[in-house]
Order: C-alpha cells, then sequence, then structure tokens
C-alpha cells in the first residue's frame, strides 16, 4: 500500500476533521491531527498498525486513547508499552504542560516515537527504550497508562515499582476488564492497590473507552 493509499484512508474516516472531533479536542486538536495523520500515512508501512484500522483510526485508537486523559490526576504520566504512541502521543498532544514518558523496548519504535515527536510539535515526550522492568532505576511515575499490553497482573507485576509513593495505574481495558480485575486481585494486594472499572465516554454516538483504575489501597 503505497502512502498515498493510507492517507485516503484515514480521510475516508467520517470523524477525521468532524465538528465533534475538533471540539472534543479544542486547542490539541492540531497536534492530535498531526500525528494521527502522520500514524496514516506511515504507519502500515513501518508495522506499527494494520491496513484495516485506517478507515476507523480516530474511533479506534485515536478517540479511545484520549478517553484516559480525564484519569490522569497530576505529575508525570508514564506509557508503558508505547508503540505507535497510543494512547502516549495523544496524551501528550492534549496536555501539552506534563511530562510524558514513553517506554517502549522496540528499537524501531523508539525510532518512530522520537520521529513523531518532532515532527508534530509534541515537545513533552520523552522516550525510554526498554521494558517496564528493566527502567525502574531511571523512570518514576505519578500516573502509569498502558494500551493493549498484557494483562492486569503482568502489568501490575512489572509497573508497580515505577510508581510514586500516591502514583496510580490507568489501563485502558476491554469489555472484559472486570473478570481480568478480579482474576488480579492478589497481585494487587501484594502490591497495596485497589482497582475500579470506569467508563471513559468521548464523543456522543461513540461507546465509551473502559478504563481500569489502580489505586494504593
Amino acid at each position: 500500500m503505497s502512502s498515498e493509499d493510507e492517507h485516503a484512508g484515514v480521510e475516508s474516516d467520517p470523524l477525521h476533521g468532524s465538528d465533534g472531533v475538533r471540539a472534543y479536542f479544542g486547542d490539541a486538536y492540531g497536534r492530535v491531527e498531526a500525528f494521527a495523520e502522520l500514524l496514516a500515512d506511515q504507519g502500515v508501512l513501518r508495522g506499527l498498525i494494520g491496513p484495516r484500522e485506517l478507515p476507523r483510526l480516530w474511533e479506534r485508537h485515536v478517540l479511545n486513547s484520549a478517553a484516559v486523559v480525564p484519569f490522569l490526576g497530576e505529575g508525570t504520566i508514564v506509557d508503558v508499552g508505547s508503540g505507535a504512541g497510543l494512547p502516549g502521543m495523544v496524551i501528550a498532544a492534549m496536555l501539552p504542560d506534563r511530562p510524558v514518558v514513553l517506554v517502549e523496548p522496540m528499537e524501531r519504535r523508539t525510532t518512530w516515537l522520537f520521529e513523531a515527536a518532532e515532527r508534530c510539535g509534541i515537545d513533552n515526550v520523552t522516550v525510554v527504550r526498554g521494558r517496564a522492568e528493566e527502567v525502574r532505576d531511571v523512570v518514576e511515575a505519578d500516573v502509569i497508562t498502558a494500551r493493549a499490553v498484557a494483562s492486569i497482573d503482568k502489568l501490575v507485576k512489572w509497573c508497580a515499582p515505577l510508581l510514586s509513593e500516591s502514583g496510580e495505574m490507568a489501563l485502558l481495558k476491554g469489555r472484559s476488564a472486570a473478570d481480568e480485575l478480579e482474576r488480579a486481585k492478589y497481585v494487587l494486594r501484594k502490591h497495596g492497590l485497589t482497582g475500579a472499572v470506569e467508563q471513559a465516554p468521548t464523543i456522543p454516538g461513540l461507546e465509551p473507552t473502559t478504563v481500569v483504575m489502580l489505586r494504593r489501597a
């Protein structure tokens, strides 16, 4: 697929540039759109997203990522397993005054994250190469996010050591979030965390995103 075909894919997304999306993102829309267009242009070629995702990029990925922002409290945000930059780059574009650390183990993806941040003018991100369990000496988070990375119990094992004393986790999950949270209860207890499933709406007509909040007990 050529870059022209990929760009046409995002143009065919009915939400791209819609009044509802522009109103939802407000002043951040320009930065978010720049990232979404870059991802649409290069994402398939660089193995970041599949070609079938292009016509639904805004609904399935951009807005889904944005939904977590109201749950992010204060302080440094660390996005674990950033991959294509979802949700980390979207969060950084929406919260330009907050430091956002993108933790990603794959070199080709960290290269993409560096390039995307520079090209889209998103200058509040730091990219750290490594797995969560490998960067605990250099990364401390007030809030940890993750999307499509691992089950809750695994994320807690890997990421809890990165949390500040009052830190919390806001995890983007699917419809089975409650069952997943139940299966993780012993790990949560071990790390002194409690969990709750929250619904995060974005624009009218779209299904709310599920966010699992993990906080200090």
